[in-house]
């Protein structure tokens, strides 16, 4: 078996590689700012409409962890050619779907199509590209990651706005079937090794169980106020007991459809354990800081977005370089920058006041900017870097199924503790309010009669409240990163990705 395949173009490989990726992450916020107008078109309520979010999260958290299995069994190529097919089919569907209950079911499908893309991607990259160039590919496909979910929301706004919202998913066809093709083609020569391997039907079960279940409490919590709900109760106990047999039996099993035990590997242990920790507070930045411009700033979605999109300047303009020249610094060192430069930015964020201009926020968004370029290549490198090369693909599904997790967990707690911490501020603000108090009476006096006046002092104080919230969350997020460099510098050198299978006659 040959030693080394390299692609007839590697440049047409890298791009069609890259564009199924991007067209996938894209998916899983682009439906976001069109769920007033799905649920509208589809006559149901809006907490409903949310489910077009939630089965597509909970499907593809499920298929994520499967990676190293599917690949096993059919090989990385054929396996990522037939994901790429069946998303583009299944977006075929969600656009044509004539009710809520068969637009849910297509976006479940996709999710789980969806599932082994990016790790297949980031295998196949490493495995095609030389040793020196493999930075260059891991930054490329980080590059993918950052970008694609800031412009997910404003492509859906102005496709939503400007045509209907089933192109926001027919869109990915001819995407989808182009970059499938030119993946065929590339790599027809590429040998794999295959095997049929036993299906652990205890395994799976419990996955689908415990990780179904802890995906949903995690994206309707927040809508049916956590446990004081009897469906968040019981698909809590569902989770916890799903997950824990699933664990116990995974860890005992000798052929576990998710192969826990690659974590005895020091550096996939601690670059996992940072890439989830950092991605979640990144993901909780940009999950709150549009929601702060819209319900405190007065923003509308568009200028939230204009305000935010300075986040991915400096990572498009920066991979390239991160990319050739990362090798010839200690990863650990690039990834502690990272972490040094998103905490500043988040205790920048917590000095915001209610007078902050439009400026101020989007530099402070450009500036953190260059922490992501920094964060996604240099861990993901680490954690990559002592696998075996047959490990590739099922670590890299793994780690980005615990980071995906990591964002659903992000933003359950994050609007969680915004929300709880206003509540707070608000009683406490308000016990200083009284007709005795000369302050107040000043204030109110100016606004109109005392029931006018007495609903603008609530409006500010619930908005001061928030504020102040904002504020503490992500006083809280800047210590989470700055914690961070210490969890990377426990990993050890050398750094170097291996190839995949076909690149090492695996």
């Amino acid at each position: 078996m040959s030693t080394e395949f390299r692609p007839p173009n590697l440049a047409l490989s890298t791009i069609g590689l890259s564009l199924a990726t991007f067209m996938q992450v894209l998916d899983t916020t682009i439906a976001n700012v069109s769920l007033p107008t799905i649920a509208g078109n589809l006559g149901v309520s809006s907490n409903q409409s949310t489910w077009v979010i939630t089965s597509f999260a909970v499907s593809n958290a499920i298929a994520l962890p499967l990676t190293g299995f599917l690949t096993r069994r059919f090989g990385e190529t054929k396996l990522f050619v037939w994901a790429t097919l069946l998303f583009s089919l299944a977006s075929l569907l969600c656009g044509m779907a004539q009710s809520m209950g068969m637009l849910i079911l297509f976006r479940a499908i996709q999710g789980a199509v969806a599932g082994p893309m990016y790790p297949i991607t980031q295998s196949l990259l490493i495995s095609i590209y030389p040793p020196a160039k493999r930075g260059m590919a891991l930054a490329l496909l980080a590059m993918v990651t950052v970008v694609a979910p800031i412009a997910g929301p404003i492509l859906g706004g102005w496709v939503t706005d400007n045509y209907s919202w089933p192109w926001i998913f027919f869109i990915n066809v001819p995407i989808g079937i182009f970059a499938s093709m030119v993946v065929a083609n590339q790599m027809k020569g590429r040998p794999e090794r295959t095997e049929r391997p036993r299906v652990d039907y205890v395994g799976l079960l419990t996955l689908v169980l415990g990780v179904g279940a802890l995906q949903i409490v995690l994206d309707k919590g927040n809508d049916e106020d956590w446990f004081n709900s009897q469906f968040i109760v019981l698909t809590s106990i569902v989770a916890a007991v799903g997950l824990i047999v699933f664990l116990i039996w995974e860890l005992t099993d000798k052929d576990p459809i998710v192969n826990l035990k690659l974590f005895r590997h020091r550096n996939f242990r601690f670059g996992t354990l940072s890439l989830v920790l950092g991605y979640a507070a990144f993901f909780a930045i940009a999950l709150l800081v549009p929601q702060w411009l819209q319900r405190n700033m007065g923003y509308t979605s568009t200028w939230a977005g204009l305000a935010t999109a300075p986040l991915g300047v400096l990572p498009v303009l920066l991979t390239p370089f991160v990319g050739k020249y990362a090798g010839r610094f200690d990863l650990r060192m690039l990834a502690s920058i990272s972490f040094i430069v998103m905490g500043a930015t988040s205790f920048m964020r917590s000095d915001f006041f209610p007078g902050v201009d439009f400026g101020h926020v989007a530099f402070v968004q450009l500036l953190q900017g260059l922490g992501v370029a920094f964060f996604f290549m240099p861990v993901l490198t680490i954690l990559l870097s002592d696998l075996q090369p047959n490990e590739i693909a099922a670590g890299s599904g793994l780690a980005t199924f615990l980071r995906t997790l990591g964002g659903s967990f992000a933003a359950s707690l994050t609007t969680f503790l915004w929300d709880r911490r206003a509540t707070l501020h608000h009683a406490q603000l308000t016990e200083h309010i009284t007709p005795y108090d000369p302050a107040t009476v000043a204030t109110m006096s100016g606004m109109g009669d005392a029931q006018t006046a007495a609903v603008s002092v609530n409006q500010l104080i619930t908005q001061q409240s928030y504020h102040i919230a904002f504020n503490e969350v992500f006083h809280l997020l800047g210590w989470i990163f700055i914690s961070l460099i210490l969890v990377v510098w426990l990993a050890k050198p050398p750094f170097a990705a291996k190839a995949g299978p076909a690149a090492s006659g695996h």
